[in-house]
């Protein structure tokens, strides 16, 4: 049967938590209901008792009645009802005080230790999910920031290639023309110039230069081309719609589906083909409302001739002397320049375009770093509702007990005092026997569970789609890019390393044991700390883990893939 631990989470952690800790307060609340029939049992017997023991001095108030005849049978008779009632009155407050002191003040004390200890865990782990969000929303705050100056630094670059063109003049005169003046470049090996790559890979293919070049121009003359307006950011030109580069695939190059299609727009936004425009981020998707711009890169391998404005943005520093030094100024980078101030510049040598630069890499650093303390918060998180909820699993079940003892307890004080009840305490013990505290334990896991563990990561994005300095949370694909191979380079790492390790392992049982031991989450996050820097990982940092630890380490590995729903139902039913 599965615990709380791998029973109550959810996307963003509160969800889960919610249901489980409504269940639990409203044990609280049933803690009271059996409280308030153990209080009023006990004021009902007093009650009776108190009014049984002032029958003998009521009637003893009528002078001349059987005070006056000591030997008389019936006056025997009567002695003996008054004493039997005196008898009772002491039996039924002698009940009220067992249940005080058998029931109500020791299970009263116990309730309100166990609302507490629910209340710090609900207090505590609200806490930590709330400085979560807060960092959460920080990160989309920087990413967001660290995309605009990304795509600033880029539009300058364009701008100041093409400043200084006379309006006449072709790109490759205004080329040579420009040749003295100095340019701003960023990232040169995706902008300035094709890469010294031998080919490319687009989608399941692998194409020469020569073989690109023919297929961009077709596209570059076929899709439809135009300009696409973006609020305070300005006039994009030569952009195409997700969804009419979708429809150029299917007819023209043989795709089948509309999910290879996305892929090989994918690949040529990552190979620097296409840019997406008004939204923040690098996804390629088919949709009418998602426009791409194709990028100078394109033209000069397709060997087309770009528009004459192929600027990023439909804008231009103006320069003295120059005949377009009178053209209209549109976009944020004429704004951010207009803004500029060397006098109270921090450092007054740089230009407006090294300054972009400069902001980028802060941005980028601001962003990176939120990024890293963002995913230390959600281990600590996520370490602490593992322990908080094996805890309150704990807690729930010593509850379920508690009453079933409360009410072995009540039956006992009645059924000790007055044997004449003892057909009442019968039922009482019945009803005790019938309580099973892990059946109800096992109820509420059925019938409440909202889902297995599954680690919501944020990984740090690359502007330029680099996957370098990190491991967990990556797509499958991009990693093993990165590491120039089919498989990331953790995955057969980890494999291989317990490969060799299984013979020191005896039997078959003790091999399968591995990966089945519940080891603690906050070692493997430390396990997972150390290695989550895109690099190969060392024989020296595993051996200092046990082999458990190890295999964790590739099951949470798994697990924090993008869009491993699948993963996390197939991973519990493995296990079991």
């Amino acid at each position: 049967m599965p615990g709380f631990a791998d029973s109550f989470w959810s996307s963003d952690y509160a969800a889960g938590l919610g249901v489980l800790f409504g269940k639990l307060q409203q044990g609280v609340l049933e803690n009271r209901q059996v409280l308030t029939i153990a209080r009023l049992r006990a004021e009902a017997e007093e009650t009776y008792g108190s009014r049984l023991g002032d029958i003998a001095p009521a009637a003893d108030k009528i002078n001349g009645g059987f005070s006056r005849d000591d030997g008389a049978t019936v006056r025997k008779a009567y002695d003996g009802m008054r004493i039997e009632m005196q008898d009772a009155a002491r039996s039924h407050q002698r009940i009220a005080q067992s249940i005080r002191d058998l029931v109500i003040n020791p299970f009263s004390r116990w309730c309100d230790a166990h609302e507490a200890r629910i209340q710090d865990s609900q207090d505590e782990l609200q806490s930590r999910i709330k400085t979560h969000d807060r960092q959460a929303d920080l990160v989309r705050k920087l990413r967001s920031n660290y995309f605009n100056k990304c795509r600033l630094v880029e539009d300058i670059e364009e701008e100041n290639k093409l400043a200084f063109q006379e309006p006449e003049s072709s790109p490759k005169q205004a080329q040579s023309q420009n040749q003295p003046i100095p340019e701003i470049k960023v990232q040169p090996h995706k902008e300035e110039e094709i890469e010294e790559y031998e080919f490319y890979e687009i989608g399941d293919e692998t194409y020469q230069p020569d073989q690109l070049k023919k297929i961009l121009s077709q596209m570059l003359s076929t899709i439809k081309m135009g300009e696409t307006k973006v609020p305070i950011l300005g006039t994009y030109q030569n952009t195409s719609a997700g969804s009419d580069i979708v429809e150029y695939l299917q007819r023209n190059m043989g795709v089948t589906s509309v999910s290879y299609a996305e892929r090989v727009g994918q690949d040529l936004v990552s190979n620097g083909f296409l840019r997406l425009v008004g939204n923040v981020g690098s996804t390629f998707a088919n949709s009418s409302r998602m426009f791409y711009q194709w990028r100078p890169k394109a033209f000069r391998l397709a060997g087309v001739p770009d528009k004459k404005q192929s600027l990023n943005r439909t804008f231009s520093i103006p320069v003295t002397g120059s005949d377009g030094g009178d053209s209209p100024v549109v976009g944020t980078v004429s704004e951010y320049l207009a803004n500029w101030n060397v006098l109270n510049n921090q450092h007054p040598n740089e230009t407006p375009a090294q300054r972009l630069q400069r902001e980028s890499r802060e941005a980028d650093d601001k962003y990176k770093a939120a990024v890293r303390k963002l995913d230390q918060l959600r281990c600590e998180l996520e370490e602490y509702i593992f322990i908080h909820l094996k805890f309150l699993e704990r807690c729930e079940l010593d509850r379920l007990k508690a009453i079933k003892t409360v009410i072995l307890d009540f039956s006992g004080t009645i059924g000790n005092v007055i044997p004449s009840l003892q057909s009442t305490v019968d039922k009482m013990l019945l009803f005790q026997e019938t309580v099973q505290p892990v059946g109800d334990l096992r109820y509420l896991l059925e019938n409440y569970r909202t889902g297995s563990f599954v680690p919501k990561v944020v990984v740090y994005e690359n502007y330029y789609n680099k996957v370098d300095e990190q491991t967990f949370g990556v797509d499958l694909e991009a990693r093993a890019r990165a590491d120039k191979k089919r498989v990331p380079v953790l995955i057969t790492t980890l494999l291989t390393y317990l490969d060799h390790h299984y013979p020191d392992l005896e039997g078959d049982e003790a091999r399968r044991g591995v990966w089945l031991v519940d080891v603690p989450l906050a070692q493997v996050h430390k396990l997972r700390a150390r290695v989550n820097d895109g690099k190969p990982i060392s024989q020296e940092v595993l051996s200092e883990y046990d082999i458990p630890t190890i295999a964790n380490l590739l099951k949470l590995y798994l697990l924090e893939l993008p869009g491993n729903e699948t993963l996390c139902v197939a991973l519990p039913a493995f296990r079991h």
